[in-house]
This record gives C-alpha cells, structure tokens and sequence, in this order.
C-alpha cells in the first residue's frame, strides 16, 4: 500500500472542502470495501477524508410519512430500526443478509451504496478490466462468468453490483442526496447508477467532489408486505448469485401494487418495472407472477456459464410473490 494522507471531516462543508483539496481524495466510512482495494491496489488514493464524525447517523420520519436516512448511519442500526422493520421489512432483511454483524457494525449507508464490484478481474492486477484500467478488455466475456450480468450488460463489462441493501431501495424509489461546493442535489436510486455502455469505469452520477449525506424513503404503502430472498453459493455470508426485493398489495386477489427489484443481475440493482407492469391490475397467482416475471427477463442477454440465473431470477419472483400473496389472505 502506497503513502497517503488522512484528514477527518466533522461537518459535510469541511468534507466537501478536503475532497476539493486533492483530485484522488477517497471518502472513508467504515472502510469495509475501500481498505481491501487499497491493501489490492486497485484503489490508491492520495488522501482518505474520514466522515465517520460527520452528524449524518440519524434515521427519523419525514413529514409525508417516508424515512430520511443518514450516510452514516451503520447497516446494522439500519437493519434494526424500528420503522424500518415495520414499514420497510425487506430492507432489514437485505441488510442482515448482507454481511456479518462485524462488517454490519462498520459498513455505512453510503458506503454500501458505493461499494465496487467483486468481480475477480476487477480485484487482479495482472488482469485487464474495463472498469479498473478503462480500454484494456472485459476477460470475463470469454472467462469465468458464472456469476456475472445476464441484464443491461455491454461487451466492455459484464460484472455485477454487489450490495443487497440497494437492491431493496431500488424497489422504493429510494432518492440520494448529497451536498457538493455548489450545493445540495439528490438523485433517484434509478438515475444514482449509470448503464454500463462503453464507460464502465464511471459508476455513478454522483458530481465530482460530492458527498453522499443521506437516503430518503418515500412513504409506500405496499413496501410494509415486503420480502428480501438472496441466493448464494454457500450457506455462509456470501455475495448473492440471485436476489429479489418485492413487495405486494392484493385486494381480493388483484394486484394493486408491486415492487420488484433484482440483484446479482446487472452492474447495478435491476428494477424490474417490465414485470411490475404486468401484474398491476392481474390476478394475484402463480400463472400471472411466472408471465411477469418472463416479460422482465425477456431482455436477458447470458453468457454461456450464467444461463442458470434466467431460471434462478424467475423462481425467486414467483416463490416470493406467491408468499406475499398467501400472507395476504390472512
């Protein structure tokens, strides 16, 4: 690990100020992502500007009945939070399905938010990658993708995003805000994440020099009959190969509203808004949830070795909406 500076912000106008300072200044929350890239070196900043001080760790209602979410608050107080368990029980879900209670402890909200791909081309330097050294080759199009993307992939990067917590925001219109030298701006969780295309290397829409100071819930009435579900290679804490966030409001069998989202899926938490349309409006059972489910992946495009995430992502759809509707009937 190269020398570098270290500088701890204690209000977000400083922070905004040290980032300012120097073109490769990295933000450092719980440093649970950062400082293995670092010790890998793929990450090599000139200077870390700790905002672990910043008065960003509170998780309160807002005034229209959503939740506003500080940057700092740690994934396991988010997972634990009353209201958050209450209106929200798929993000709680997410979240300790996440990581370990250690990494939970430390991990932030933006940090989770921010956190690279695992891809193991991404973590090799003797590897080219398009999203670490852009213009050197995705070998994982022709290599090891047993666990990459099968949607919204290009030919310069087929990996995927890795955090479950954001899957679960996906799927309520979760907004970002952040503040930069300019002043504050916030970004819909749809518009935070940008499409692969030929710029892999360029993750988020997030302005240079900006710092992440919260998320906003909105309130949804559907997201309080939610379910998380992760599928992963080992019973252990693992990266998902699959997931799905959905949520489901029935009314003598019809659907009235749904959320779903998909992880594992795509380079960034997959809303799967195609399948949504399709069953708002339909009956609420298997046949509708498989035909919805099938209208999403439809844009599918495996490799040979992920194929199985096509069949994976339908099951995990029908299963998990099928019990929602059953706990409806109660």
């Amino acid at each position: 690990m190269r020398e570098f500076g270290y500088q701890r912000a204690h209000d977000v106008a400083a922070a905004v100020a040290l980032l300012g300072t120097a073109p490769d200044a990295r933000l450092l929350g719980g440093g649970t992502n950062l400082v293995d890239l670092m010790k890998a070196g793929v990450e090599r900043p000139g200077l870390l500007v700790d905002v672990r001080d910043l008065p960003l760790d509170e998780i309160r209602a807002t005034t229209d009945g959503g939740l506003r979410i500080g940057a700092t608050v740690s994934n396991s107080d988010l997972a634990a939070h009353p209201a958050v368990r209450r209106h929200y029980p798929a993000l709680t879900q997410a979240l300790l399905a996440g990581a370990s209670g250690q990494l939970r402890n430390m991990a932030t909200v933006a940090g989770n938010l921010l956190q690279r791909t695992r891809c193991g081309y991404f973590a090799d330097l003797a590897k080219p990658c398009n999203k670490r050294a852009p213009g050197t080759g995705c070998p994982a199009v022709t290599g090891d993708h047993r666990n990459h993307a099968i949607l919204g992939a290009s030919a310069h990067c087929v990996a995927t995003h890795p955090s479950d917590m954001a899957v679960a925001l996906a799927a309520f219109d979760a907004v970002v805000t952040y503040e930069t030298a300019d002043g504050p701006g916030a970004l819909p969780l749809d518009a935070f994440y940008l499409p692969v295309g030929d710029t892999p290397h360029i993750e988020t829409a997030l302005p240079a020099g900006a710092v992440i100071t919260g998320v906003t819930l909105p309130p949804v009435p559907a997201a309080a009959h939610s379910r998380y579900r992760k599928v992963r290679e080992r019973a252990s804490y693992a990266f998902a190969i699959g997931s799905v966030a959905a949520a489901l409001d029935v009314r003598d069998g019809v659907v009235r509203d749904v959320r779903l989202a998909f992880g594992a899926v795509a380079s960034r938490p997959w809303r799967a808004r195609a399948a949504e349309r399709a069953l708002i409006g339909g009956p609420a059972d298997a046949d509708a949830f498989a035909a919805a489910a099938d209208a999403e992946l439809a844009a599918a495009e495996p490799l040979p070795e992920n194929r199985y995430k096509v069949t994976l992502t339908r099951n995990l759809v029908v299963t998990e909406l099928a019990r929602l509707a059953e706990e409806a009937t109660r």
